[in-house]
């Protein structure tokens, strides 16, 4: 009896003295950390997204963190932890948004340091029409053009997809996304390279994505093989080409595109604003024999010329939603306006008549000027577009102007969105080119009237019926609940 008297004391005393201990384990965290804690979690979960699409989606679980702007906005510069990964050649593949299954080599530098930032070199091969299927060639490796330490990326294109279509330029954004979501890549110093028919490819992204790419470098390629017929959709436009900077080689004794051929049409676009560095070389081929003494100039260009990813100068032209966005500027909606600028200069012209490509669509093209917190536009053919801003440019303590063809329609301050900002780091996957705030310009005559009610995810109220309305409508995050907009009657 005494003996059981004991044992119940003594575990009564144990489960006395535990629960202190008990009550500590079940006793939830302070507030702050359990924030702390979802905002980490939240964010590692963003950056282990495999894609744009899914990134996106993980970004609506951290707005809902409460997180705030400074914090989220700290976290997208410092971006992603990378790890060791294994160095040289590895094959790799992707299917496009079009269903179309690419592969393509990407060599890693042998002494890869993921706490290093790298440069990047797309290299177009030549030879398109000669293969008849996405098969990849050779070992994958950059051979007798290699230059400076850096990643090489050699994809393949074929009879079918050449490098002159619109699959190709959805392949080449998709590598450089999976390059920054495995490598740290240095997002400003990502450049297109080719030679022979992939140097006309690199004329042709120049005109159709310019955004991910510093430069770029044809390399005995000629830009008029894409006013074929075959090959002109109407939808190329030179004007684009003016944003990066060109490395352009040819040949004096190419049978292909020689000298003489190439070089008006090459100081056709020195003389319209394009910045290029011409090397012609007067006894090559068709090859590149000229490379050892090149090189070196090759790469210092390269290295001179980062991308700024917020320019303060942008020309951007397009005739559909495909091709319409160039850095900070979207171009929305295209036609005609009463207010469309006349005097743009058209490289598309050349030696006062003739054109370079066809025009079988309607297109439309904004020019942006920033000075300070001051933005110039000068449009045509264009109905709407959306300006993304960032601190890195735009002084938000100040107001902001936007002047559209010599009239100011916007002028006032503007708030820092968390859910703007995050929806663009997931499309864009850059730390280094991060927008939170938008400005959507109405250009055209549109009818208005406020509802009532406005559903959650409303169009822009200055395209409903009601009263006329010009101007612009500002969102951080297209909730007509928070537009402020100016215009004239």
């Amino acid at each position: 009896m005494i003996s059981n008297r004991f044992c119940c004391t003594l575990a009564l005393l144990g489960a006395l003295l535990n629960l202190p201990a008990a009550r500590a384990q079940n006793h939830p965290a302070p507030a702050g950390q359990a924030t702390a804690s979802r905002i980490e979690a939240a964010f590692q979960k963003f950056w282990s997204a495999h894609s744009p699409a899914e990134a996106e989606r993980t970004a609506d679980e951290i707005v809902k963190t409460s997180v705030t702007f400074d914090e989220a906005w700290r976290r997208l510069q410092a971006g992603r932890t990378y790890s060791v990964r294994q160095t040289g050649v590895i094959q790799l593949s992707n299917r496009t948004k079009d269903g179309i299954e690419h592969y393509y080599a990407v060599t890693v530098p042998p002494a890869y340091d993921p706490a290093r930032r790298y440069q990047v070199r797309f290299q177009l091969h030549g030879g398109v029409g000669g293969r008849k299927d996405n098969q990849p060639r050779g070992t994958g490796e950059i051979g007798a053009l290699a230059g400076a330490e850096q990643f090489y990326v050699i994809p393949y294109a074929w009879r079918d997809s050449p490098w002159w279509g619109d699959d190709q330029v959805l392949n080449l954004n998709a590598i450089v996304d999976a390059l920054k979501r495995t490598y740290n890549i240095d997002e400003n110093r990502v450049v297109v390279a080719g030679v022979s028919d992939g140097g006309t490819g690199a004329y042709y992204v120049g005109m159709r994505e310019t955004t991910p790419f510093a430069s770029f470098l044809p390399l005995n390629g000629f830009i008029m093989v894409l006013a074929n017929d075959e090959i002109d959709d109407g939808g190329l436009f030179p004007n684009n080409l003016r944003n990066k900077p060109m490395f352009v080689v040819n040949g004096g004794r190419d049978p292909l595109y020689p000298i003489f051929t190439v070089e008006p049409f090459v100081k056709h676009l020195i003389g319209n604003g394009v910045t290029v560095a011409y090397y012609p070389q007067p006894e090559a081929g068709h090859n590149t024999a000229w490379w050892p003494e090149l090189k070196d100039l090759f790469e210092k260009f390269v290295a001179d010329h980062p991308r700024d990813p917020h320019p303060d100068k942008l020309t951007w032209e397009a005739a559909g939603s495909s091709h319409n966005r160039a850095h900070w500027l979207v171009i929305d909606e295209f036609g005609t306006q009463p207010g469309d600028t006349s005097s743009m200069p058209d490289m598309n012209v050349f030696r006062n008549s003739e054109l370079l490509f066809s025009r079988t669509k309607p297109a439309g093209r904004v020019d942006l000027l920033r000075t300070g917190n001051t933005v110039d536009a000068s449009t045509r053919g264009v109905a709407a577009f959306t300006l993304l801003l960032s601190p890195d440019k735009f002084d938000f303590r100040q107001p902001i102007k936007i002047v559209a063809n010599g009239r100011t329609v916007f002028e006032g301050r503007v708030e820092r969105s968390v859910k703007t900002l995050m929806k663009w780091a997931a499309q864009d996957n850059d730390r280094t080119m991060l927008s939170h705030f938008l400005i959507s310009a109405v250009l055209f005559e549109a009818v208005v009237q406020r509802p009532r009610r406005w559903p959650a995810w409303h169009k822009d109220p200055m395209r409903r019926r009601g009263s006329r309305q010009k101007g612009f409508v500002s969102h951080p995050e297209k909730r007509p609940g928070k537009c402020h907009w100016q215009g004239r009657r």
